[in-house]
């Protein structure tokens, strides 16, 4: 029950379908290279999350430029 929560996102794959898709990739790249693209993908998404927070930041200081120069 626990392992089938967490590829919810997956859609309606089964644990056979993982298991078989995981195989497939560790035949294409290799033990080896596995690790370097889950790096390469972790430091993807942690550049898109510091870009976000970074326009975030952005709006929300321009939202109070704006107020205060309204006041």
């Amino acid at each position: 029950m626990g392992i089938t929560n967490i590829f919810l996102f997956i859609g309606g794959l089964g644990g056979t379908e993982v298991v078989l898709i995981l195989f497939a990739i560790l035949l294409l790249f290799g033990a080896k290279r596995i690790p370097e693209l889950a790096r390469g993908m972790g430091r993807g998404i942690r550049e898109f999350k510091d870009a976000t927070k970074e326009i975030k930041s952005d709006i929300e200081s321009s939202v109070k430029d704006d107020q205060s120069v309204t006041k």
